[in-house]
């Protein structure tokens, strides 16, 4: 997913020196304590990583560093260090793919007290087998239909609206009618169109491939009564086409030319308030603010497509960055690590980190209302939750490259010069072939739990 991020001036594999640690010239670690070496992927975190290994180290006496790889060299930096004597003793898991590469490196976490502390959806992103838990979830995400709510009200008060109120919007069917609406009158309400730009350069298709595609997914394997299957059907992909012909019939921008629209184009569009709906996720805040768009206007649907039942389901949840332990370390290390992991989720100070400075909707029990990031559209997501609604999973998908091949035959059947068969087969065929590939090159495939598990 898309998220602004800090420029930093590091090499690929450069070690964060905290103020206190005896690794960088302070004297407050005390070795006998065990040590905590941080192997890092976000480096839009770092500073506030520094803080808060130099406040932990201070307060305990305990060594922790942090090393963090520069975009695209996470896995390559990660095998070096694993394979040193001094290796990471804790580090960041984001996808199937990684799990699936670092196993032989996980210690399993279902009986520590940080396990113990995820709540219930953070349990169910933790990534498992045989039996096992061995990730632990730190970042709660949420995508959905973003809307502006003076966009909403306005259309609603014409007497050629359709509904009353956004509230009105509870499926696919009223949706369309609104989109519909909005679009032949989008010259009375002053915009460029309903939806924004399904923009399908490659900055933006991941709204398409790695999101939106996870719905018929969800409900696929619901039918199935599984959480992973090496087949699929491609049951929903009818009502996925139905969503995405909305978008692209009702946007400001000609079929044929939505390939060369990034996702800073489709997001302008609904940032300056040119549009009223914006499928994305709660990240897109950062580029939304400080535009013409204030944050009581900010609302999220969930990506109503005409599936049966869906009035019952809100947003869907993506829980990507997790944190593992590296198995292979001393106990006395494991254990540092394991206490320091603790500490961030329970010490009021690092929690306030985590989630203010950071931004992040931590899923563990000991964050509740006030220590949630102030965002808007996280509050809108996580209010469906609260209403009673159930949030969509975020099942794993096979890799980038069934992404890159369903927004291609998206592309060629946005220009007209493919039929939706060519995105069924990229979908459903590419599903298999990836996975086959997937189990060749890793050996392994995710484990398949009863859906509800």
């Amino acid at each position: 997913m898309i998220t602004t991020k800090k420029a930093f001036a590091t090499a690929a594999v450069l070690a964060i020196c905290v103020s206190g640690l005896s690794a960088c010239g302070g004297s407050s670690a005390d070795p006998s304590k065990g040590h905590v070496y941080f192997m890092n992927s976000k480096s839009e975190i770092v500073d506030q990583l520094d803080e808060l290994a130099a406040t932990y180290t201070k307060e305990t006496g305990v060594q922790v560093d942090v090393q963090t790889a520069t975009a695209g060299t996470y896995d390559s930096t990660m095998s070096s260090e694993l394979a040193k004597s001094n290796a990471p003793t804790m580090f960041n898991i984001s996808g199937y793919d990684q799990f699936a590469k670092y196993t032989d490196y996980l210690e399993p976490l279902q009986d520590t007290e940080a396990y113990k502390l995820l709540n219930d959806e953070g349990k169910a992103y933790s990534y498992t087998a045989d039996g096992n838990s061995y990730t632990l979830p730190y970042a709660a995400e949420w995508y959905g239909i973003i809307y502006n709510k003076k966009i909403l009200n306005d259309y609603a008060s014409k007497d050629y609206a359709v509904i009353k109120s956004a509230d009105d919007i509870k499926d696919y069917d009223t949706l369309k009618k609104v989109a519909e609406s909005i679009q032949e009158h989008k010259d009375d309400l002053g915009l460029d169109g309903a939806f924004a730009t399904p923009g399908l350069d490659a900055s933006d298709t991941y709204r398409f491939t790695a999101h939106m595609a996870r719905l018929p997914l969800y409900f696929e394997y619901k039918d199935k009564d599984t959480t992973f299957s090496k087949t699929i059907d491609g049951t929903y992909l009818d009502n996925y086409k139905d969503l995405f012909d909305l978008e692209l019939k009702n946007s400001p921008t000609e079929p044929g030319l939505i390939s060369s629209k990034t996702y800073d184009d489709c997001t302008s569009e609904f940032a300056l308030g040119t549009v009223a709906f914006y499928p994305n996720g709660v990240w897109a805040y950062s580029q939304i603010k400080d535009n013409e768009v204030a944050d009581e206007d900010l609302g999220m649907l969930p990506y109503f497509m005409g599936i049966d039942g869906e009035e019952d389901y809100g947003p869907a949840g993506v829980y990507d960055a997790s944190w593992a332990v590296n198995k292979n370390a001393s106990d006395l290390d494991k254990q540092a690590t394991l206490d320091f992991i603790k500490w961030l989720v329970t010490d009021d100070e690092a929690k306030k980190v985590l989630s203010q400075d950071m931004g992040f909707s931590v899923p563990f029990t000991t964050f509740g209302d006030d220590d949630q990031p102030d965002n808007p559209l996280t509050t809108a997501a996580k209010a469906y939750t609260a209403e009673g609604k159930t949030e969509v999973r975020s099942f794993t998908v096979p890799d980038q490259k069934w992404q890159d091949d369903i927004a291609s035959a998206l592309i060629e059947y946005a220009q007209g010069t493919s039929k939706w068969d060519t995105v069924q087969t990229a979908f459903v065929d590419g599903w298999s072939t990836e996975w086959d590939n997937n189990e060749s090159s890793l050996g392994t495939l995710p484990e398949a739990q009863p859906f509800e598990s």
